[in-house]
């Protein structure tokens, strides 16, 4: 036999029972949990053990979720006591529960229980009163509509709400209005709401059009404060034929990892932007996994939106409403503590005494006149941007933990294929006007010299920074925070679909073949309303390989994970009175073990493994790390076969495939008249070296020595003078002049290194440097 429950505080309104409970009710209010337990909907299963919990002494908390494999609804949901877990202080791991199944007849059946709980209970708890409470004069708000902060725990409805969904208007839960009884909406009123473009005064459902982006941003927000949460402005996305925007979600500020607050909540609302102009809710998610405040103002941390004349928003300085929400008040938190702006100030004014090349900078508060994100780079480290400042690397490392300090580096990859550091910064937030600060600050400590590309996280305050600051860089996602996200999203797909997504991400070659594959792989498994994979396939460009395999990379792998500067010196434990010391004896030990392959480069001769001419020339000229990567790219092109597929002119294409495999092939495309030469692998675009099909062609059409052109300066042994070659283009003598005194002294301290180790050593340093000295005219 299957029960029929109800929840504790639904109300039956009829002539001969206006006061009391149904009698199908009154037996659901006592009935303890069972499996076999039957619900019309999810919510009534959760108001059910809500009323359970009430009486037994303890507060439940929404758990998890599951969707079916078949059409991704959800089939299943857990209610779980509020202790669950360990996340809080105030949590114990409680392992009590209820799950609800939902069968194919649309109820929903209680299939799975756990009734022990490993904490004290509250004995029964009393009920409110059912009584409706006087009304109120409804304050004012922007929203047109009054909602009553004090939720009740339980829902009070009226018999309407008793009838089918379909009898409904939709199926969604009315607020409780200002000027009535609890839960009395007028028939005025609600004739008004439907009128409303807002649809003010519902619950958020897949459906809802709104006249404007701001419209449902308010909307939400008033929602928000009623269920008991707050809300920030997330990711929009732009159309790739107008770049106007397209859609915008509003989520939970609980939402991913970045903040010590935060705790990965997946509750939001997108809109979709329509032909008319108008915006309608496409995708919704109601479900939190933390505890709610009914109530809870949410009137921090919340950013201002405008029309920006495309039927878009754009984001404007983090704002402060007050009671009545026409006063702005911008304001900008700061995560960096008051105790550290003085240590590294007295740090920077004493190393600027020794190394006259070193830059600092503070950015200060307007409102205010405080100190707020910090920036510094000494002359190596702006030396080392005049280099290989090409590729860099925005490592935000701190946002992946509880970091006490949010201490990022800008990283650049020298001839070694080393880390460089490049420069230093504290952010006191993660608002767009701390990233454009610290961008155009680290531009003009650089002298103006913009990377190629950039590797930085995907968050929109980021992105609108570095297209603003570098708007010819590719940027590219980094990839813990890429493989955080698909562990985050995939978890729900079947063990067959994950495979097939690596292999489509992973092994197809060009952006048209991905872009196929992937096209195959949503229709088969049916998931073209799957609103992540829809975005993230928007956003090809700056995480797929194929795509960007076009853009110079200096070889950082694309799915690979890049390993913090610092490492372990500096963590989230550092002590501020440790940090300076730990900063400078990690920064010691790279440049030292730079050094350390700048005189491997220069006096240890690797072997030749062929007889190619092509081979001794590259010896000579790269680094050791880089002579063995394109080494082992030559002797690889030996196993290959080549042949003419196209003659036209000086234009030919040749078909390079492994010898053995027939699924390993690649095109490369020669010209006679200048000997340029391109691979469908793109090796060269993507590293800087030639790869083993171009290598192949090369041996074949009998070129014994590569152009110039395939020799990157950056990759030489030679590299570390590369600032030389472009004195010219728009250095102030002042940048000219600390980077010329940084190489002389890297040199003469290479001179002392190396001429102490033993006498005969000295002596001919000593030489040298007399030698040198007499040619530049200098007297002693």
């Amino acid at each position: 036999m299957v029960a029929k429950a109800y929840p504790v505080r639904v109300l039956h309104h009829n002539n001969n029972n206006n006061n009391g409970l149904s009698e199908d009710e009154e037996a659901g209010s006592g009935v303890e949990p069972y499996v076999g337990l039957e619900f019309d909907t999810a919510e009534e299963a959760r108001e059910y053990y809500n009323g359970y919990a009430i009486r037994t002494g303890f507060k439940v908390r929404t758990g998890q979720l599951y969707r079916s494999r078949t059409d991704g609804t959800v089939s299943s949901r857990r209610f779980v006591c509020s202790k669950e877990g360990f996340q809080l202080n105030s949590r114990t791991g409680c392992t009590a529960f209820i799950r609800v199944q939902r069968r194919d007849t649309g109820k929903w059946v209680l299939d799975q229980i756990q009734k022990e709980h490993n904490h004290e209970l509250g004995g029964e708890t009393q009920v409110e009163e059912t009584t409706p409470r006087p009304s109120r004069a409804p304050a004012p708000t922007k929203l047109g509509v009054t909602v009553n902060p004090h939720r009740p725990k339980m829902k009070v409805v009226d018999e309407s709400d008793r009838e089918p969904r379909s009898c409904r208007g939709g199926g969604f839960k009315r607020f409780k209005g200002g000027g009535g009884g609890e839960g009395e909406v007028s028939d005025d009123h609600h004739h008004q709401m439907q009128q409303s473009k807002a649809v003010t005064g519902t619950e958020p459902y897949a459906g809802l059009e709104f006249g404007s982006a701001n419209e449902a941003c308010q909307f939400y927000q008033a929602y928000a404060e009623v269920v008991g949460f707050r809300v920030r402005i997330g990711q929009l996305f732009r159309s790739k034929v107008d770049g106007s925007i397209t859609s915008r979600r509003f989520v939970c500020s609980r939402e991913g990892f970045q903040h010590p607050s935060r705790m990965g909540c997946g509750a939001y609302m997108r809109i979709k932007r329509q032909d008319s102009g108008g915006w309608i809710v496409d995708r919704l998610n109601k479900d939190h996994n933390h505890d709610l405040e009914p109530g809870k103002k949410n009137d921090a941390g919340m950013k201002k939106i405008t029309d920006d004349g495309t039927g878009g928003l754009d984001s404007v300085d983090l704002i402060e409403l007050n009671d009545f929400g026409n006063n702005i008040k911008k304001t900008r938190e700061n995560r960096i503590g008051k105790e550290w702006y003085p240590l590294l100030l007295d740090y920077f004014q004493s190393r600027q005494t020794e190394d006259m090349g070193f830059f600092y900078a503070v950015e200060l508060d307007v409102s205010n006149g405080s100190c707020m994100s910090i920036f510094w780079a000494d002359s190596r480290a702006r030396f080392a941007c005049s280099q290989f400042g090409d590729t860099v690397v925005f490592d935000t490392s701190y946002r992946k933990g509880n970091y006490a300090v949010p201490f990022a580096t800008v990283i650049g990859f020298n001839h070694h294929r080393q880390p460089v550091l490049l420069g230093c910064a504290m952010i006191a937030d993660e608002s767009k006007e701390a990233f454009l600060w610290l961008f155009q600050t680290w531009l003009r400590a650089m002298s103006g010299r913009r990377p190629r590309s950039i590797v930085a996280d995907q968050d929109l305050p980021i992105q609108q920074a570095l297209v603003q600051v570098f708007p010819g860089a590719h940027h590219r996602y980094s990839a813990w925070q890429v493989r955080e996200k698909e562990q985050e999203n995939l978890r729900p797909f079947p063990s067959e679909f994950k495979y097939e997504y690596e292999k489509c991400i992973y092994q197809t070659q060009t952006t048209v073949e991905f872009d196929s594959v992937w096209s195959a792989l949503i229709n088969k498994y049916g998931l073209r309303d799957d609103i992540w994979l829809r975005e993230i396939y928007e956003q090809r460009e700056n995480w797929v390989p194929a795509y960007l395999r076009a853009s110079f990379f200096a070889g950082i792998p694309i799915n690979g994970t890049i390993e913090p500067f610092f490492g372990a010196s500096l963590d989230a434990l550092t002590p501020l009175r440790e940090f300076i010391s730990r900063y400078e004896q990690a920064l010691e030990q790279r440049r030292e073990e730079e050094r350390k392959e700048d005189f491997n480069s220069y006096n240890l001769q690797p072997f030749l493994q062929t007889k190619e001419p092509v081979e001794e020339q590259c010896r000579r000229l790269y680094t050791l790390t880089v002579f063995r990567i394109f080494q082992s790219e030559l002797v690889q092109s030996y196993n290959y076969l080549c042949l003419k597929t196209y003659e036209e002119g000086a234009i030919s294409r040749f078909l390079v495939r492994k010898c053995g495999n027939e699924s390993e092939k690649h095109a490369v495309t020669f010209s006679a008249s200048n000997l340029n030469s391109s691979c469908s692998c793109q090796m060269f675009e993507h590293e800087g070296l030639l790869c083993r099909h171009i290598l192949k062609v090369f041996n074949l059409l009998d070129i014994r020595e590569l152009p110039s052109r395939y020799i990157l300066h950056r990759w030489t042994k030679n590299a570390e003078f590369g600032f030389v070659r472009d004195m010219e283009s728009g250095v102030s003598a002042q940048d000219l002049k600390a980077l010329m005194v940084w190489s002389l002294r890297e040199a003469a301290s290479k001179y002392i290194e190396f001429g102490t180790s033993s006498l005969e050593k000295y002596k001919l340093a000593y030489e040298i440097m007399r030698e040198g000295g007499k040619k530049l005219c200098w007297q002693r």
